[in-house]
């Protein structure tokens, strides 16, 4: 079997649903549009190639066009020489190969994709749906959604490590601070020891001055004793002498003696609850800051996990084979050109849906799209620009008799043939390749 994309080339319906009789010739690329108004078989088109390539699957409840009297026939030839056939009461099928060998469903299902014959399962797929479809295709899902797994686990970590971290914060910053303040506690007991112990320097002091009245006292007693008593006079300038030596040392004891005030104590003791409550509110303000720091570090710690698992997740993406340059998976959710699906273009819905649907098959060149009259013609022209390059056919249809239809039919027949009347589609000639 060749290499190359299979494409449909001809078609042949008859006497099936809306459709009487058409017999088409499809261009090998670009973009084939059958156009005309509602109800005048279009769709039908779409079906008979679904049915006679996809399976029964695919077959529609009402096959036989009304009012007929012949069996519903549809006939298509690939381009790699595969004739496909359904005819008879039951719309048998008849698989012909280029050497006239019968063949099978399951021969076309090797070549025929089934989301290219059911797009619109694809686009109307939720978002998430539409990245597992691409993330199969390219064969890393499963190691991806490990990675998401453990970003999300780790993200709402850190929204809660976050959370905790502000409301630390905020808590901090409405607590007072108050300076002079002790760093610790204080209780009574230690402020009533501080009192009695300055109440005891006090009593020593008094008790050293009294000691230096008393030897001043002393001195005054023997002067006098002095002058009434000159038999004594030797004995006494002793005892005077030793008393000087005693007034010496006393008055060095007592130079710089000063009694120290209990007053700042007692107010202390009296305010005690005032300051202790000061000293809890910087006690709290310094450990919530403590634990808000903490918070932050760990919120930085996850912030960096989370950046190390978006690389990996970025060279696990970058080193599969995208079907189409620009498409990614970010949050399980199918990006383009770093846009999600609901901001994509009409023209890059259709190139993201179609390079998929290439990928999931790659020997299937073409697709079948239904309603093209939801994007306007320069999106479609922009498509079928990008169908010619990329070497894909695209057969869809368009409530439309303008120049960019193919065909265009009414009441199941072709009524006009654009792609054999030169000049009159010029624009959309040049980007077709017959």
């Amino acid at each position: 079997m060749s290499n190359e994309l299979v494409k449909i080339i001809e078609l042949q319906v008859e006497n099936t649903k809306k459709v009487q009789a058409i017999a088409i010739t499809i261009n090998k690329s670009g973009l084939y549009i059958v156009g005309g108004n509602n109800a005048e078989g279009k769709t039908t088109i779409l079906d008979a190639i679904m049915f006679a390539l996809g399976g029964d699957k695919y077959r529609p409840s009402n096959l036989k066009r009304d009012g007929s009297n012949a069996d519903p026939y549809i006939k298509i030839t690939l381009n790699n020489g595969f004739i496909v056939e359904r005819k008879g009461k039951n719309s048998s099928l008849k698989v012909s190969d280029p050497n006239g060998v019968d063949a099978g469903q399951t021969l076309l299902n090797k070549f025929i994709s089934q989301l290219a014959l059911n797009i619109p399962k694809f686009l109307d797929s939720s978002d998430k749906d539409k990245a597992n479809i691409l993330l199969q295709i390219i064969g890393v899902g499963n190691k991806l959604a490990v990675l998401d797994k453990q970003e999300k686990e780790i993200y709402n970590e850190r929204l809660m490590i976050g959370r905790d971290a502000d409301r630390k914060q905020k808590y901090a910053e409405e607590l007072d601070a108050f300076d002079n303040v002790p760093l610790n506690m204080i209780t009574a007991t230690e402020l009533i020891q501080q009192q009695q112990k300055v109440l005891l320097n006090n009593a020593e002091n008094s008790r050293k001055r009294d000691n230096l009245k008393n030897n001043l006292d002393k001195e005054l007693i023997l002067q006098a004793s002095i002058k009434s008593m000159s038999d004594r006079l030797k004995e006494e300038n002793l005892k005077i002498a030793q008393v000087r030596n005693d007034i010496a040392i006393a008055e060095k004891a007592a130079h710089n003696l000063q009694d120290e005030s209990t007053e700042k104590i007692e107010n202390q003791i009296n305010s005690i609850e005032e300051t202790n409550a000061k000293v809890r509110s910087n006690n709290d303000k310094t450990n919530a800051l403590k634990d808000a720091k903490v918070l932050r570090d760990q919120y930085d710690a996850c912030s960096t996990q989370i950046d190390k698992l978006r690389e990996e997740r970025m060279a696990l993406l970058n080193a599969a084979k995208l079907p189409l340059p620009g498409l990614s998976i970010d949050q399980g959710e199918l990006t383009y050109n770093g846009q999600k699906w609901d901001c994509m273009s009409g023209s890059e819905h259709l190139k993201v849906a179609t390079a998929i649907v290439r990928k999931l098959n790659p020997t299937c060149g073409f697709v079948l799209l239904d309603k093209l009259e939801q994007m306007d013609n320069k999106t479609l022209q922009e498509f079928a620009s990008w169908l010619v390059k990329e070497n894909l056919q695209v057969i869809g249809t368009r409530v439309s008799t303008g120049d960019e239809c193919s065909i265009v039919i009414e009441d199941g027949m072709v009524i006009e043939d654009k792609t054999k009347q030169p000049g009159m589609n010029s624009d959309w000639d040049n980007m077709e390749e017959f």
